[in-house]
């Protein structure tokens, strides 16, 4: 397996540099990433939604959604034994700070302190295969903070970001996205610049106004931008995501179904009338102001839709404003994308770690083993293909690009997903398809039509076809 390739790899660096403490601790670090979570950071514009969806991810109120200070710092969200929270600040040994809840949500004080980075264990079912990591906003107005998130995402000193992968939030296609998209690219071995990144169409829900239809509109868009040239080559995929109803969904309360109910209840002409600004809906009440602000104009008013037709429990409204959120198609992306190539991104990264060590000489035979790992693992190959053809590197006509893509594993790695075979096919369906798709990619290749990156990339797909024969 890949992973035990890397982690002997490893371990020959770590006895080779035991004579520099400092490269070897380093090293171990990245020994000891291949056995934890994948590691995803969550990046965007000010005001993105990012930590919005990162609640919404693990399901409660952990990551501060005002502009306290502490978005202004990147902030790990791991898993663990019980909840705590470990500041590490510029200069000086890590600092537990208190584990404090206020109104449901975790509230920490850094108490002025300039910290690099804060940890928070939590215990978490979402965290157990994912440590996601909270990064400031980038273009804000303190350029301080963006560049907080500018160095952990793209050092500037080649060191290999502590992120896997990469969540990327935007409220519509801007510039700067662009331009960080373009950034977080990996310049050392095993570079695959869009597999790791998956774009979200965040804020989906305040598209038109908040209108009855603003997630198909998002959706619609979403699906545009999976097209778009700007962004084809820098994401692996784009979906359209309401974090505030996706985290409301996830944390809905009795007491705020009954206030919905209750609406539900009242004229509805006075309700519609109320909902076409927020002041005016809000005005002198504390709790519609707190409603507001947890679901936000669309959430009401779907909520409300939903309570007419017939929800009649906590239980089922929150299911379905999660399932209207956009949310579970984020979760599935993530989970295909990222979560089945687990171990190869984890082995990516740490690549490039060691690589990176190995640039300032003295490892002739590691640079060798490095060589013969990314020569002799098809994986790496595919991910380099993938990243070519949703790039424009590599070039094929259309209709053999979809097919490429999908047997690359853009739709998952699974054998009937790359076949494009239902789930529930059987052996011998798989074999036989992946026998006809060998002979057509065969042909492909012998094709006198092709140029020889486009015959490479067949070849490239032989092998995989072949793969999945075996």
């Amino acid at each position: 397996m890949i992973i035990d390739e890397v982690r002997r790899v490893l371990s020959m660096a770590i006895e080779a540099y035991r004579d520099q403490p400092r490269v070897a601790h380093f090293l171990r670090g990245q020994m000891n990433r291949l056995d934890s979570p994948l590691r995803v950071a969550i990046a965007g514009r000010v005001k993105a939604g990012k930590s919005t969806l990162l609640n919404a991810l693990v399901g409660d109120s952990l990551a501060p959604t005002d502009a306290g200070e502490c978005t202004r710092v990147v902030t790990w969200y791991q898993n663990g034994p019980s909840p705590r929270v470990v500041m590490e600040p510029v200069s000086g040994d890590p600092v537990s700070l208190p584990v404090v809840r206020r109104s449901g949500a975790l509230s920490i004080s850094l108490g002025g302190v300039a910290a690099s980075r804060l940890v928070v264990d939590w215990p978490s079912q979402s965290l157990r295969t994912m440590t996601l990591i909270d990064t400031p906003g980038i273009a804000s107005v303190s350029s301080e903070n963006s560049l907080r998130t500018t160095r952990f995402l793209t050092p500037d000193d080649d060191t290999p970001t502590e992120a896997d992968a990469v969540i990327y939030l935007m409220k519509h296609l801007h510039a700067s996205d662009g331009e960080f998209l373009s950034a977080f690219r990996d310049q050392g071995v095993a570079r695959a610049t869009a597999i790791n990144t998956v774009a979200v169409l965040s804020r989906a829900d305040e598209i038109g106004g908040g209108r009855a239809d603003a997630m198909i509109s998002a959706r619609a868009i979403a699906s545009r931008y999976r097209t778009e040239p700007a962004l084809h080559g820098l994401c692996q995929n784009v979906v359209a995501v309401a974090g505030l109803l996706a985290h409301t969904g996830r944390t809905l309360t009795q007491a705020e179904f009954s206030l919905l109910a209750g609406l539900a209840d009242g004229p509805r002409d006075a309700l519609e009338s109320s909902l076409l600004s927020a002041d005016r809906f809000s005005s002198g009440s504390s709790e519609r102001a707190a409603l507001l602000g947890r679901f936000g104009v669309f959430g009401i008013r779907l909520s409300v839709s939903l309570i007419r037709q017939g929800v009649r429990s906590q239980a089922a409204l929150a299911a379905e404003l999660v399932a209207r959120s956009g949310l579970e198609d984020l979760q599935r992306v993530l989970s295909v994308q990222f979560g089945e190539r687990r171990d190869l991104l984890k082995a990516r990264s740490a690549l490039l770690a060691l690589d990176q060590v190995l640039r300032g000489g003295g490892g002739g035979r590691l640079a060798g083993e490095v060589e013969r790992i990314l020569a002799a693992t098809h994986e790496f190959a595919e991910l380099r293909l993938l990243s070519a053809l949703r790039s424009g590197v590599v070039s094929l006509p259309r209709a053999l690009a979809s097919e490429a893509e999908q047997l690359l594993g853009l739709g998952g790695v699974a054998p009937a997903a790359r076949l494009g075979l239902a789930p529930s096919c059987s052996d011998v369906e798989v074999r036989r398809a992946a026998f006809a798709s060998l002979r057509r990619w065969q042909a492909h290749a012998e094709n006198p039509m092709f140029g020889r990156r486009s015959a490479d990339a067949c070849r490239v797909l032989v092998r995989t076809c072949e793969g999945l024969l075996v």
